[in-house]
């Protein structure tokens, strides 16, 4: 029998070939790659880390209110001097309104919007929910021309106390800046957060938006005119507290870079020109918190470059590099510290703030890099996006569990979270519980105890572990134990990026 010929066995070998190539392009496909696990429910975290801020409230409680074991205070707040000051965030665990973290603490938030608010899906309405809680008080707080308010509460005073925001009788003196008593970085960073927001309603509130843009205009240029450092003048209300060590040189930086990107105004683009290098945008410091604003400055003028091509400002690129670059461990240039666990230690007192606000940024200059197809080049070391990423998620990843503790340091996220808080609110019996007013020193009793905390403030990230990954979960040590709204804020932005690149939102 004759050899079948080759155009007989034709049809067979394309079908062969045909169901190996079905079989290549199977196997890889995206749906049958394997997906990447997460480490975390980040979308879960995300939501509790925008609930937290409900609990820190201060004034006439919505309907909505979801953390409900609170109740209105500080109601009659400004009274002292005739102004409403009704609103606004206590700032951590205690019962006053220190303006300067709180300005902080709105603008990250609005850069978290900004950023990654079209990830957030849901929780985006939360969001701004959270952010106008803090414009509508700030706004309060600026009415004046060339005077901010910048405090309600004696400090000294309301620390004397362990008492309820609700039985709230200590002193709610009201502390001002003006043009005899100057008050630069708190000024500008009031800037920096009404030009941040005003951008988050842009689109869904013009003309609250506008009233924003329009106040920050005018608070920047007495924050500019009127310079001098609101420690110096308010030394006894606002020190130790909220000094500002770094000086104002970041906070006008700051303020003037979100004001440029708010407005797009070549005004404030000569500005920073003109006075980038006097204000501190070449130094090497290398925190980024509620005091020193640099490095964010650095960052968010390093966007205007990288993506929107402003040549002018082609130099921040290399000063948010070496801030960057500070942060990488084992690279050239390299001034971070972790701890045994792999944590970011920048000092002892809050440091989760540090870790957050560190874990944003490099998140943020990845997406930047990544538009811009760039990367980091850190003495000859390339650093890329996705490396930027890895060491941010690291950091949230052991903020949320993954720690030799195997401790989340965000209340009422995970099996295991702190449990003895340093927060007033939350330690003591809420009005439902107890009706009675608790008096000033007779709330110390429960401080001092071992008892955990009746209430739980959901999402509350607290000031974290010591360097050695040490956690006492003890009231008394407000290092370690106290919360506070400048450490949720940057983690709102990273835990969105997180949530979003594992398919959770």
């Amino acid at each position: 029998m004759a050899p079948p010929s080759f155009s007989s066995s034709l049809p067979r070998i394309l079908f062969l070939l045909f169901l190996i190539s079905v079989a290549v392009t199977v196997r890889s496909s995206p749906a049958h790659r394997p997906r990447r696990v997460a480490s975390h429910n980040y979308k879960d975290a995300l939501t509790k880390s925008l609930i937290f801020f409900e609990g820190q409230r201060s004034g006439k409680l919505p309907p909505n209110q979801r953390i409900t074991w609170r109740k209105n205070s500080g109601l009659s707040d400004g009274a002292a001097m005739k102004v409403d000051l009704v609103g606004g965030y206590y700032d951590a665990g205690d019962n006053i309104k220190f303006g300067f973290p709180m300005a902080f603490t709105t603008t990250m938030l609005s850069w978290s919007v900004l950023e990654f608010g079209g990830l957030m899906k849901g929780e985006l309405g939360n969001a701004k929910e959270a952010i106008r809680w803090a414009t509508d008080y700030l706004l309060k707080a600026t009415a004046e021309p060339d005077v901010i308010y910048v405090q309600v509460g004696d400090a000294t005073k309301d620390h004397a106390c362990w008492e309820r925001p609700e039985d709230m009788d200590t002193p709610r003196t009201v502390i001002k800046i003006d043009r005899n008593t100057p008050g630069t970085e708190v000024a500008a960073e009031t800037a920096a957060a009404l030009a941040s927001a005003s951008l988050v309603f842009r689109k869904s509130d013009r003309t609250y938006s506008k009233l924003l843009l329009k106040r920050a205009i005018s608070v920047f240029e007495f924050a500019d005119k009127y310079r001098g450092s609101y420690s110096n003048g308010l030394k006894k209300f606002v020190c130790p507290y909220y000094c500002s060590y770094s000086g104002y040189e970041d906070e006008l930086l700051w303020g003037a870079a979100w004001l440029q990107k708010a407005t797009r105004s070549p005004k404030y683009l000569n500005y920073i020109q003109a006075n980038g290098l006097t204000l501190g945008a070449a130094e090497t410091d290398n925190t980024f918190g509620w005091d020193n604003k640099h490095a964010g400055a650095r960052v968010l003028l390093s966007k205007a470059f990288l993506v929107q091509k402003l040549q002018s400002l082609h130099d921040y690129k290399g000063h948010a590099d070496s801030f960057i670059c500070s942060l990488i461990p084992g690279a050239p240039f390299s001034q971070s510290e972790f701890t045994p666990g792999g944590l970011l230690f920048k000092m002892d007192d809050s440091n989760m703030q540090y870790v957050t606000s560190a874990s944003f940024l490099l998140v943020t200059y990845a997406k930047y890099l990544t538009q811009a197809r760039k990367v980091v080049n850190c003495g000859g070391s390339i650093v890329t996006p996705k490396r930027l990423r890895a060491i941010a998620k690291k950091q949230v990843d052991y903020l949320l569990g993954d720690n030799p503790l195997k401790m989340s340091y965000m209340v009422g996220y995970g099996p295991r979270y702190p449990l003895r808080i340093h927060h007033r609110g939350s330690s003591l019996p809420s009005i439902a519980a107890h009706p009675a007013k608790i008096e000033c020193g007779s709330g110390f009793s429960i401080m001092h105890s071992e008892i955990p905390n009746p209430n739980v403030l959901i999402g509350a990230v607290v000031g974290g572990p010591d360097e050695h990954d040490h956690f006492p979960d003890v009231r008394s040590d407000y290092f370690q134990s106290e919360p506070a709204t400048y450490i949720n804020a940057p983690l709102v932005g990273a835990l969105s990026y997180l949530a979003h690149s594992f398919g959770q939102l």
